[in-house]
């Protein structure tokens, strides 16, 4: 590999790390807090983006199911088609968009306005028409792409990522959820023997 690949790659390291240490900058505890509450009293979640944001997505659907908060991605294409049919009044969708104008995003925000479905947006444009329908607005910070020509989804993937884990961090507080509840629903895996194998289902179901 030549040197200036080499050098590349070094300074994807260092512009994301930069990118996090940034985003706290933009920490809006007020914003954040309300995100908190409204996942934690909602039955159900949603999630949705376009592309690399789809693809976290789907991420924090799944994160939110490991600590039993019922989630699920509704793709863009499948949300027109039905899959809405999951959300109900009261329940929280989370869109994630750095520009906050994805137009696949659109008729999903309708859908959710007429169901009475809170809604969460991610942007860096806190001034776009998705941040402008949503019920709370999180920052979403974005210093440069990682590749020469800041074009592809890589430092955005890795904001939008850690703001989705700041929220579950959180909710596990905010809950008190427990190692032994996790075990029960993760017993697959090395995190599942480990989490079983010092008796804590055990313990749970005395």
């Amino acid at each position: 590999m030549n040197e200036k690949a080499i050098q590349a790659a070094r300074q994807a390291y260092d512009i994301e790390a930069e990118c996090i240490r940034e985003m706290k900058d933009y920490f809006n505890e007020a914003a954040f807090s309300k995100a908190v509450e409204l996942l934690i009293g909602a039955e159900r979640i949603g999630t949705s983006g376009c592309g690399h944001s789809g693809i976290i997505c789907q991420h924090m659907a799944h994160l939110l199911c490991c600590i039993e908060r019922p989630s699920r991605f509704i793709s863009p294409a499948e949300a027109v088609h039905g899959a809405t049919g999951f959300l109900q009044k009261g329940d929280v969708m989370i869109f994630a968009s750095r520009g906050g104008k994805t137009k696949e995003l659109f008729p999903i925000v309708d859908i959710c306005k007429t169901k009475g479905v809170k809604i969460i947006a991610v942007t860096e444009n806190l001034e776009s028409p998705l941040a402008e329908a949503a019920d709370v607005v999180l920052k979403q910070h974005v210093n440069r792409e990682t590749d020469k020509y800041n074009m592809q989804g890589t430092t955005s993937t890795t904001a939008l990522c850690m703001i989705f884990h700041a929220l579950q961090a959180a909710i596990i507080e905010e809950t008190d959820y427990q190692a032994e509840q996790f075990a029960v629903v993760h017993p697959g895996g090395a995190v599942g023997e480990r989490l079983n194998g010092h008796g804590l289902t055990d313990e749970i179901t005395k």
